[in-house]
């Protein structure tokens, strides 16, 4: 399953204008996820005439248990801005960090979903049994 953790998710609803693959040979192993994918994604959003085009860069970083795309950096980056943030983030030893704020935010959405399953099944038996005692009859 792929999550999107951008507040406005029409940003990224479109194939990104470049992309830079980080890591793809799906053998490094973290907190129990095996990574698969690790790219950088660049949207170009607009452009000013005196300050450039102003740059959506996001990170997508791919697991066997679920994918999440989320906001690396934004702003007026220039031209280069995909090549720069790609070289900040594996001089810098980002990448470790940017896989641990992923692989966190996919661990909330794995301890939720066992909720969300137990609720819409205690929903779905207050509706049948709601139905039986009523003697209702259901038209599709």
């Amino acid at each position: 399953m792929k999550y999107i953790d951008i507040a406005n998710p029409k940003r990224v609803s479109r194939s990104p204008d470049k992309i830079i693959q980080v890591l793809s040979d799906g053998t490094s192993v973290e907190r129990g996820y095996k990574i698969k994918n690790i790219q950088l994604r660049l949207y170009t959003e607009k452009n000013d005439k005196k300050l450039g085009s102003y740059s959506l860069i996001t990170s997508l970083i791919e697991t066997d248990k679920g994918s999440v795309e989320m906001i690396y950096d934004e702003g007026f980056r220039g031209n280069d801005a995909l090549e720069l943030s790609c070289k900040f983030l594996t001089d810098n030893l980002g990448l470790s960090s940017l896989i641990l704020r992923s692989l966190i935010f996919l661990d909330g959405k794995w301890q939720t979903l066992p909720i969300i399953k137990n609720y819409h099944q205690m929903i779905k038996n207050q509706f049948v049994h709601y139905v039986m005692k009523n003697h209702c009859t259901i038209v599709l």
